[in-house]
Order: structure tokens, then sequence, then C-alpha cells
């Protein structure tokens, strides 16, 4: 492989947040486990949804839809999963990234169209995301609602996700205000998205989809965990299945 595999980051780069640091981070730490190079294209919100950004959604190997919410385009946002998932693109959301995958499943693929954020409209019918109902205990009072380790994270048994981790059991870090409205977790089974991973209190901490080579999106970030020494599961397994997504379409174009 000469050219390296492109990750499209779909997000509002922040130089201030540490999550966004360590998305790129994590994505060279894979890319040194699995000895690819790896690029990362963040593109920013707005640009999702100008004319050229299916041209250049098409040209990332995988899509990453990263934390930061909430983002300078809600609709952006939207699209860039979208294409993903419509696609078959391999495709992580983390943190914000896995609250608009929700809402983009709701809306496309359900019909639910005004299915939304408590972030974006807090007087909406259809909250999906919705403040968090528990934080993490003795927390920093000036963190986000649910932020820094938690453990007891259940993984579905024969998901991807568990998998990929090698056990059921998991520790990983959040840093967020909002999670699933549990009155709306259906939705996600509905749109052929099942919940494989749950808190301690039994909320929705993971999705995926059997359809998809690789679509997952996470409420924790595997990201801020990831380091040069121990590359995180999840972020090499989705670089591998970039890396396989690569392979495959240089070896159609030489067929066709």
């Amino acid at each position: 492989m000469t050219e390296p595999l492109r990750i499209g980051i779909l997000g509002d780069f922040n130089p201030e947040l540490r999550s966004h640091h360590a998305t790129n981070n994590s994505l060279q730490h894979a890319a040194r486990k699995l000895q690819v190079m790896v690029e990362s294209l963040w593109l920013p919100t707005p640009s999702l949804l100008e004319p050229g950004a299916a041209a250049v959604l098409d040209s990332c190997d995988g899509l990453w839809a990263s934390a930061g919410s909430p983002y300078r385009s809600f609709d952006g946002m939207l699209k860039g999963i979208e294409y993903a998932r419509v696609h078959d693109r391999p495709f992580l959301g983390t943190c914000g990234g896995f609250q608009y995958t929700l809402i983009e499943c709701a809306r496309n693929v359900l019909g639910i169209h005004d299915a939304t954020t408590a972030e974006e409209d807090p007087y909406a019918k259809h909250i999906v995301i919705y403040p968090v109902a528990c934080s993490v205990p003795n927390r920093d009072p000036n963190a986000p609602g649910l932020s820094g380790k938690v453990s007891e994270i259940r993984l579905r048994p024969g998901s991807f996700l568990a998998a990929f981790y090698g056990k059921e059991m998991i520790e990983e870090e959040f840093f967020c205000n909002y999670e699933v409205n549990p009155e709306f977790e259906w939705m996600a089974m509905e749109a052929g998205f099942p919940v494989v991973a749950r808190g301690s209190n039994e909320a929705c901490r993971a999705i995926e989809s059997p359809a998809h080579a690789f679509f997952i999106a996470t409420l924790f970030q595997p990201q801020l965990s990831s380091t040069e020494d121990h590359s995180h599961p999840l972020i090499v397994a989705f670089v591998q299945h970039a890396a396989d997504f690569r392979g495959k379409r240089l070896d159609d174009s030489i067929l066709t």
C-alpha cells in the first residue's frame, strides 16, 4: 500500500479539546500496530452540506463521527453519517458521534423526521438524546454529567464489539452531558442497530449494525485510553476494516 489510508473525521476540529487530539493520536497508534500509514482528514460539519461533499466522503476509506457536539452544522453531521450508513463505509462514532448516529437512524431509516437531541431542541416531541440521568461517582463538579472512567460496561455476547475487545466486561472513559433517552431506545433495534453495550444501570452505551462490514457507535470514547504502547482494540479493528475496504476497492477498480 503506497498511499496512506484516508480516515475522514466528521467534526469541527477544536485544538482545545483533548478528545480531538486523542482521535488523531489513536489512529496513529492503530496504524503503527497494523504497520500501515493513516492520514486523518477533518471534515468540518458545514462542509458536509456543500455540493462536493459526496466526492470527499467517497475518497475516504473510513469515516469517524467525532465527539464535540454541538456541531457547527447539525444537518452536516447527519449527512456525513448517512453517507457512511448508505454506502457501507467503515464507520465509528464516539460520544457526540454516537448520539447523532441514533438521530440519523431515527430520521432517515424510521422516518421520524423530528428526532433530535435535547441539546438542539429541548422542547421537541421526539428527544432521542437527553441529559445524562446519573453521573460518575466522585466526579469533578466542573466536569460534564458523565465523565471519567467507568467500569462494568457489559458487552453483548456474540457482538462484533465483544469480539474486538476479546471480552464481555470493559472499562472506558466518558466525557459527555447527554445519553440515550430510554423511552426511545427501541428506535435503535427497529432501525437495525441493536444495543451491544450497557452500563451498570442498564443504560445504552453502544450500538452496531450486523448488516454492515463495520458500523459501530459508542457513547464512551475509546480514543482517550489509546496509547503508543497499547493501541485500542476497537480503533485497531476500525483501521483494519478501512484497510480491507481500500484493498477491495483497488481490486474492483482493476477488474473493471
